[in-house]
């Protein structure tokens, strides 16, 4: 490998001999929690009045349980603010590939509200039969209506699921159970931001839906009829689509700025080292979204560092399964907002970047390696850029 200076005046030659007077347009980006920049008035006021829904804090006669995770979305999603992350990782469970529905679906509802309670009902138990149970970090919703709005031809154009070109690298794309493309989710199992957020509010507040219209088990035994008295369905698709437009219209987190040449330069290497060892075959530095009614999702390029493809981490990583994903896929990590996180790794397993990259296996395994030869100083500027995102 190439030393830093050396690298650095190729970097800059390659930039200034090009000739190149065209700019491409700057990555849109803005402090956590902010909406995206150039949102129609109608958008913004959709965002603010979704953005009062997830924060607040359902009571049972608004529907919340009787068998719940948390009883509001920031319990599980504000770090460093709504929309965020949490180190409250999500209990879930599995057989194998089978997530277990006769007992209740793979996601374990620990709290129950007070009238469950009174009926003697006990709290869910994680089954005899689960033979993985996992706790997953919950994934930062910056950016997500950005994602969403990337055309689905550019999302199909990055997969290569024969590795055709010899490079170590088989992404493709996630799949819905009925065979839509799949951008969202660890697992690329989910289409929608709309669908993301109407299956949350039942899995993991407990709230109906007109798409969820009947309450959740408990370990697949219906709960008691008079222990939920609020009618079904308990909210309408209005609100369940107010949420999700707080979660499509929240901003991509914006990275650090340096604030002098020397830590600007030292970002430069870091960014090409990470070029250098190959990470940017999964992790695509920009995507760029189509043509959209809404002028802030209308051809924005979004610096999130995801080609969105599932790939292969490795059997160490394997977990749970997807519609379209064995146990050791995964969709590609955005890194955007990298630095704000409470925790790496879909479960949280890896105490530092570092550590995150070691745990890389599968397609992984050679970008890993590669990271484990670095010299000190070329480690340094590679975690410091990251830490940057």
């Amino acid at each position: 490998m190439k030393s830093p200076a050396t690298r650095w005046f190729l970097l800059v030659g390659a930039v200034l001999g090009t000739g190149a007077c065209t700019v491409p347009d700057a990555p849109v980006a803005a402090e956590p929690g902010n909406p995206l920049p150039g949102l129609s008035p109608e958008a913004l006021a959709r965002f603010e009045d979704g953005r009062a829904l997830f924060e607040h804090g359902w009571a049972p006669e608004e529907g919340l349980g009787p068998t719940y995770v948390q009883d509001r979305c920031t319990s599980c999603h504000d770090i460093p603010t709504s929309g965020g992350s949490s180190p409250e990782g999500l209990p879930k469970f599995a057989m194998g590939c089978d997530p277990l529905d006769v007992h209740g679906g793979d996601i374990m509802q620990r709290q129950r509200t007070p009238l469950l309670i009174e009926q003697g009902v006990p709290a869910e138990t994680f089954p005899a039969e689960a033979t993985l149970r996992p706790t997953l970090v919950p994934s930062m919703l910056y950016g997500l209506g950005l994602i969403e709005a990337v055309p689905e031809d550019v999302i199909l154009s990055l997969e290569d699921p024969d590795d055709r070109n010899g490079d170590g690298i088989s992404g493709r794309a996630g799949r819905t159970e009925d065979g839509r493309l799949a951008r969202l989710g660890r697992k690329g199992a989910v289409a929608s931001i709309l669908e993301l957020v109407d299956a949350a509010l039942i899995t993991e507040l407990g709230i109906t839906t007109p798409t969820y219209p009947e309450e959740e088990t408990i370990n697949g035994v219906p709960v008691p009829p008079e222990s939920d008295p609020t009618p079904d369905p308990e909210v309408d698709m209005e609100t369940v689509g107010l949420i999700a437009d707080f979660v499509r219209y929240l901003a991509p987190l914006a990275p650090e700025v340096p604030a002098t040449d020397a830590l600007r330069d030292t970002l430069l290497w870091g960014e090409h080292v990470f070029e250098e060892l190959g990470c940017a075959a999964c992790h695509t530095p920009t995507l760029t979204t189509g043509p959209n009614s809404e002028p802030g999702l209308d051809r924005k390029t979004v610096r999130l560092f995801s080609d969105l493809l599932l790939h292969d981490m490795g059997s160490e990583a394997a977990g749970l399964c997807g519609p379209n994903a064995l146990p050791s896929e995964f969709r590609t990590e955005k890194l955007m907002g990298l630095r704000h996180r409470p925790a790496y790794m879909h479960d949280g397993r890896a105490s530092g970047l570092s550590q995150a990259i070691l745990l890389h296996g599968g397609e992984g395994a050679a970008s890993r390696d590669a990271f484990d030869a670095l010299g000190v100083v070329e480690r340094g500027y590679l975690i410091r850029f990251l830490a940057s995102l």
